[in-house]
């Protein structure tokens, strides 16, 4: 299968403007990453070295340029704010899938970035690649992701039995998918200017 590169969109929702990554960003997702508070649920420790801000960043660009998805920086259309980020990974054109993630500052916890951000990549997703099916995990302890993802649309279709181990500790995680047919968006991405 030869792979294009995909262009990272440029999205805007009411309150929300997603955007590609740049080189600026990187205190920004250092201190996102590094926060133990943040990553208590993910199955990676907290960055400790500002170069992972960097490679992370290269990544994003890497997976647009290789065709197998897209990462976006989210900010607040008011005031420029860095909210976290969202990305679909792992396309696979051949059975239009891909996987969905996102983490946010969490001084923008509870205020519906999230699922604002997710609806408008996941349209774009489904208009651009074509998408029959998102898949997204979640951390069983992390019932504020799973509720994001079901607003959006997803539906919890099982538990991967320790599947993890976060910091030291043995974890379950819920797999959560969402299909074409069932996709329902009630926020739609405005053009970007």
């Amino acid at each position: 299968m030869v792979r294009m590169t995909l262009a990272t969109p440029i999205l805007r929702t009411t309150r929300l403007r997603l955007r590609p990554f740049t080189e600026a960003d990187a205190d920004l997702l250092f201190a996102l990453h590094s926060s133990t508070h943040v990553m208590r649920y993910w199955d990676s420790a907290p960055w400790k070295d500002r170069a992972r801000a960097e490679r992370f960043i290269a990544m994003c660009g890497r997976i647009a340029d290789e065709g197998t998805g897209a990462r976006v920086a989210i900010d607040r259309a008011s005031d420029g704010a860095f909210v976290g980020w969202c990305g679909l990974t792992n396309w696979d054109p051949d059975n239009r899938s891909a996987s969905l993630g996102y983490c946010l500052d969490p001084a923008m916890w509870g205020h519906g970035y999230a699922t604002e951000a997710a609806r408008a990549l996941l349209q774009w997703a489904f208009d651009t690649l074509d998408l029959n099916r998102v898949q997204a995990e979640a951390d069983t302890r992390n019932a504020a992701s799973g509720r994001v993802l079901e607003k959006i649309g997803f539906v919890r279709e099982g538990t991967l039995r320790e599947d993890c181990v976060v910091n030291g500790e043995v974890s379950d995680s819920w797999v959560f998918g969402l299909l074409r047919r069932e996709w329902r968006p009630s926020t739609m991405p405005m053009p970007a200017r």
